[in-house]
């Protein structure tokens, strides 16, 4: 899946580092609800992009996950 890098010249593998930390960081900086929607920009920084959309539990099962999550974040604090 990652054969590419073997290919890529040092200046290259350092762009595509700066390239995906942007990615993560961009994510990793959205505040309120970007939090949790879906961000396809981010998996398209992979060279296979994504193919399809993302699997999620039905709507009950995915509010207590939501649930879940926002908790586990006041226990980080």
């Amino acid at each position: 899946m990652d054969s590419d890098l073997a290919s890529m010249t040092n200046e290259q593998l350092v762009a595509e580092v700066k390239k995906l930390r942007a990615g993560i960081r961009q994510h990793r900086d959205s505040t309120g609800h970007n939090l949790c929607w879906y961000v396809p920009e981010l998996w398209n920084l992979l060279p296979e992009g994504h193919a399809q959309e993302p699997e999620v539990p039905d709507f009950c099962e995915f509010i207590q996950n939501c649930a879940a999550y926002r908790a586990s974040l006041e226990r980080h604090k």
